[in-house]
């Protein structure tokens, strides 16, 4: 392997980057104590697996409804006005959950997840290409996975917030008994547990209230090109051309539906093998999200190796490996019952862990202008986590495939999507940065 030279950021890139990289922080956070809530919206409003996964429908659906919108936003502004904008949706939606906890109806809370994720959209859709443009296009896709190596601390936080001050506080009655209480009982029951889940989500509103109010007041490197003109259709169809930024777009589709269908479904997986050797259903649920902490912490560490990797490998080629190891230890899910079913689950986050910033970095390479418009096109992908995991949910309701669980059957979706990450990885592996 030959060491690549070139230096991923300068210094004058130093304020505007690391500000800018707190953003991913945030956004992580966002996502990571939202995957729990499919379980914690299911008990408490006595749905199924399915119904309760809606919430990751308003919330992923959020990311696809804003994508373009916020890529001509920025074209006829800048990078910094769309991450404001951004952080105002985010903050509003979060303090959304005032309303729809007094409400204390499920459709309110999907309102608010969508109006965060419209924020979220603009935030990603500014905040990854604005990084690729912070220095030379040669260290832009290492730049981006360094940025993107902050993302899985807020997702961590977000873990541990979702455990200790949400999942571990609901009433501790399961399903069933809720199922037993009065009308008066049950509404009294379902009143203190949203308090509980919606508390989060005001203090992150506060606090991403005083982030906008910090970026808006600190001087940003400017938009490189001076061009605002939109011709959306024209560049639709330019980058769309372009094999290896078309294929990343499928690619990523594929990618977020596989993290969001491991990351969500380790609780429910945990959840079903601690409960068959006897506990209850909230030790279960409380034990099964520290191993999702687990996951989210090699996913951290696999991101900083990978960084430190693409010195020396190729990112195609290196993404390539990822995917096939992804696509090992899924296999190890489907096959393997049990606590070693659950090892593998969690092992999958290290080689996911390069995945998103890379495809994304390849996808957009060497697009100049254009890749404000591309941006929003790989953002839209993420509308894969909103798709799979109903999917999942609904193999998982049949409860018993083939004389199988079938939460293990239900990997076959992720295994899928591996594939196709793997077949990119293969086909952008000579690909130079």
């Amino acid at each position: 392997m030959e060491k690549r030279k070139f230096k991923v950021l300068e210094k004058q890139y130093l304020v505007p980057f690391v500000l800018i990289t707190s953003c991913f922080a945030f956004w992580g956070f966002a996502n990571d104590i939202t995957n729990p809530m499919v379980k914690a919206f299911s008990k408490i409003f006595l749905m199924n697996t399915v119904q309760g996964s809606l919430v990751q429908v308003a919330f992923y659906g959020g990311y696809f409804a804003m994508a373009f919108p916020a890529a001509i936003f920025i074209r006829r502004f800048t990078y910094k006005a769309g991450i404001l904008v951004g952080l105002g949706l985010y903050a509003t939606g979060a303090l959304l959950f005032i309303p729809a906890s007094a409400i204390g109806l499920y459709a309110p809370f999907l309102i608010a997840y969508f109006i965060l994720t419209c924020g979220l959209s603009f935030l990603e859709t500014s905040s990854n290409p604005y990084i690729l443009s912070m220095g030379a296009e040669e260290s832009s896709t290492q730049r981006l996975n360094l940025a993107q190596s902050f993302n899985p601390i807020g997702s961590i936080t977000g873990m541990f917030v979702a455990k200790t001050f949400i999942q571990a506080r609901l009433d501790p009655r399961d399903t069933a008994q809720r199922e037993l209480l009065s009308p008066e009982e049950f509404e009294a029951v379902k009143i203190s547990d949203l308090d509980i889940l919606s508390s989060p989500y005001i203090i992150i509103g506060i606090v991403i209230i005083m982030m906008f109010i910090l970026i808006a007041a600190v001087r940003m490197p400017k938009n490189a090109d001076s061009n605002h003109s939109i011709n959306f259709i024209p560049t639709l169809k330019r980058i769309f051309s372009i094999p290896r930024y078309r294929e990343g777009v499928v690619a990523q589709f594929f990618y977020v539906g596989a993290q969001i269908m491991c990351w969500t479904f380790i609780v429910h997986y945990g959840t079903r093998y601690f409960m068959s050797q006897g506990m209850g259903e909230q030790e279960a649920e409380v034990l099964s999200q520290q191993y999702n902490i687990v996951a989210m912490a090699i996913f951290i560490v696999g991101r900083f190796v990978s960084t430190f990797l693409m010195r020396y490998v190729r990112p195609g080629r290196l993404l390539m490996f990822f995917a096939i190891g992804g696509f090992a230890l899924v296999s190890g899910v489907i096959l393997i019952q049990g606590i070693f079913g659950l090892y593998c689950l969690v092992g999958v986050s290290v080689c996911m862990s390069l995945m998103f910033p890379t495809i994304y970095g390849i996808a957009l390479r060497g697009l100049g202008e254009d890749a404000k418009f591309g941006a929003a096109g790989l953002i839209m992908a993420i509308l894969g986590g909103s798709v799979m995991p109903p999917l999942q949910g609904a193999i998982i309701k049949q409860g018993t495939i083939m004389s199988m669980p079938a939460e293990n059957i239900s990997f076959i979706i992720p295994l899928i999507c591996f594939m196709v990450v793997a077949l990119y990885g293969y086909r952008t592996r000579t690909f130079a940065h």
